[in-house]
């Protein structure tokens, strides 16, 4: 062994060591014993680079014979880049590049490389270089200490592995994503933004950039949607469990569609959630399909709400038997139906009958009281209207036209409708499409009309209240139905039909009438016609306490007399006054009824009142029109 420099080194007890020459084989042997104690692999080398040792733990790693040299410090001329056949071939360049560097500049080093042991395997080791130098700088040994990274390099390896083959998988699963039919979100736990396909991308209008960056939750479900979004992914982060809900979600072009949204969670192996997916599935057509029929079905419960008289109708009497067979006519076409008659008629049943006796009768009947609706908005109830169109319109809205698609719309009362409602209802009249309120585009439809009033509408035509085209479309097929009073012989067939029906609802076993009573009925004038009867026999079952039924007399409105002698009924009389009345506040206004200075205003009644009392009383209004003087 080749004989070291002089070493110096300081005592724990802050004294100096110098040693001299003699001395320096004991320190040797006492450096050997102290590497081999170290639980590592540990060797030296002097300054030129010669190896000169290893400890007994690496020489029996490295398979060396129990007299190998390097197990007894001996020096020998072979320099440590000679052992390097020892380390792996993959990792020489490394090892090589950092011992000369540690060589040239004097300074620590540390690489990590493969060992080959004794039995012809490697494994991996980091090893660390230090100079152990003299008190004076000079450089007396290298100390290198290698720790067995075996373990910790398969966990990295297998590590790595895994995050190549979950960036794999990750890939190929934003491929399948972007195939797939729905809009497909990836979130963190928290709802941290991941991933998003390209479908859900190209739905927002976004690119994946800037809907991660959209950091704002719930930023693209509609506002009314949103508390019920969050209190549905709160309760599931809460408990770990899938959910669905159906929301809006805005378009790219601020537009919303009606999605399922179902969320479902992802978890590692100790249960954690790691990841929601969530999949909108578009469900529009399906809410609008569904919002069609809900309005179909509460148009339908309100007809038979309104159904104010009876499910059939009732009568044998000649002027009955004659609508019915116009009836029976016209029902299997398609002609639009004007039926005229007075309040109370049943001008609704007969709309009824022709629907259900028509090939459209599968299909919905919608009705219409034009007059119950406020005329601002008839238009938007009959046509629908756009988001927007005015204030209020938070949504689309579609009108009774398009919710009798294919089927019947009843426009009773139709004489009330507005100028520019006349003419949307006459271009659907003349070519079967409207646009919604606050809308440009075209809506076909293939709707049957039938039309009511009690209005004289041929005198509003004269008067400019309703146009004139718009009558000759509706009137293709007119039906007037006669007042009560001039089918007197169906009142007992009407009575019994009323007191067996609302008999059996009040649970009373009436078996006969009154004939004094049927005797009032019958000589009734019935201004209210057959829903005026159908209330007066209602009220008195309610309060009929014997199995014959009578009517209060004060109950009518106008109490009838039979004649004596050749005197009329003090009906008639009133009837007689009542058209005087009339006729002078017509000659009055110069025939006209409405308005200020019209006669319905001079006489404290409102218009449909006074129309009716003038169909009723058959008086000409055109009578008291003043001719222009030329």
């Amino acid at each position: 062994m080749a004989t070291p420099r002089k070493y110096e080194a300081d005592r724990s007890d802050g004294s100096d060591i110098d040693t001299a020459s003699a001395q320096e084989p004991s320190f040797a042997a006492q450096l050997r014993k102290t590497l081999n104690t170290i639980p590592a692999y540990t060797w030296y080398a002097v300054p030129s680079g010669t190896l000169t040792f290893v400890n007994e733990q690496y020489a029996d790693y490295l398979g060396l014979a129990k007299n190998d040299p390097l197990r007894s410090g001996v020096e020998t001329d072979v320099p440590w880049d000679t052992h390097i056949e020892l380390v792996h071939p993959d990792d020489h360049e490394e090892t090589l590049r950092v011992g000369a560097a540690c060589n040239r500049t004097g300074t620590a080093g540390q690489a990590a490389f493969r060992i080959r042991n004794s039995e012809g395997t490697y494994r991996w080791f980091l090893s660390r270089l230090e100079p152990l130098r003299a008190s004076d700088g000079t450089l007396l040994y290298w100390i290198g200490i290698n720790l067995d990274i075996e373990e910790l390099k398969r966990a990295e390896e297998q590590r790595r592995t895994a995050e190549e083959k979950m960036r794999e998988q990750e890939m190929e699963l934003r491929h399948i994503l972007d195939f797939a039919p729905q809009l497909v979100g990836v979130y963190g736990a928290n709802r941290e933004r991941l991933h998003v396909n390209r479908i859900a991308l190209d739905y927002l209008g976004l690119s994946l950039e800037k809907w991660r960056q959209t950091a704002e939750h719930g930023a693209f479900v509609h506002p009314d949607d949103l508390a019920s979004e969050r209190d549905h992914f709160d309760r599931a982060r809460s408990s770990g469990s899938a959910y669905e809900l159906e929301l809006r979600l805005r378009n790219g072009d601020g537009t919303y569609r009606w999605f399922l949204a179902r969320s479902n969670p992802v978890r590692d192996d100790k249960g954690q959630i790691r990841r929601w997916y969530v999949t909108c599935t578009d469900i529009e057509d399906r809410k609008r399909a569904e919002e069609k029929l809900h309005q179909e079905n509460v148009a339908l419960r309100e007809e038979i709400d309104r159904t104010s008289m009876f499910e059939e109708i009732i009568g044998t009497s000649p002027a009955l038997q004659t609508v019915l067979s116009r009836i029976s006519k016209v029902a299997p076409t398609d002609s639009t139906v004007l039926i005229t008659g007075e309040t109370g008629t049943g001008k609704e049943l007969v709309a009824r009958a022709i629907h259900r006796r028509s090939n459209r009768a599968s299909r919905a009947f919608v009705s219409v009281n034009c007059a119950a609706i406020p005329r601002d908005l008839i238009t938007s109830e009959l046509f629908g209207h756009e988001k927007g169109a005015f204030t209020g319109a938070m949504q689309r809205r579609q009108g009774r036209f398009e919710l009798a698609d294919g089927g019947t719309i009843f426009l009773d009362e139709v004489g009330e409708l507005l100028p520019d409602t006349q003419v949307a209802l006459l271009r659907v009249l003349q070519e079967r499409e409207f646009e919604r309120v606050g809308g440009t585009q075209s809506i076909s439809v293939d709707v049957r009309i039938v039309a009511a009033t009690n209005r004289d509408l041929k005198a509003a035509v004269a008067s400019g209240e309703f146009r004139e085209d718009l009558y000759y479309r509706l009137n293709v097929f007119p039906l007037e139905l006669p007042p009560l009073r001039a089918r007197r012989g169906d009142i007992p067939l009407l009575v019994e039909y009323f007191i067996d029906r609302y008999g059996r609802k009040a649970g009373k076993n009436i078996r006969s009438v009154d004939k004094k009573t049927l005797q009032l009925l019958q000589s009734y004038p019935w201004p209210g016609n057959i829903r005026e009867l159908q209330n007066v026999i209602e009220r008195s079952v309610v309060v009929c306490e014997t199995p014959i039924f009578a009517v209060d007399e004060s109950w009518l409105s106008q109490q009838s007399h039979q004649r004596s002698g050749g005197k009329l009924y003090l009906s008639q009389k009133l009837a007689a006054k009542e058209k005087e009345v009339i006729e002078e506040a017509l000659r009055e206004s110069q025939g006209r009824v409405a308005g200020p200075s019209g006669a319905a205003a001079k006489l404290g009644i409102v218009r449909s009142t006074l129309e009716s009392k003038i169909q009723s009383l058959k008086i000409n209004k055109k009578l008291f029109k003043t001719k222009p003087q030329k």
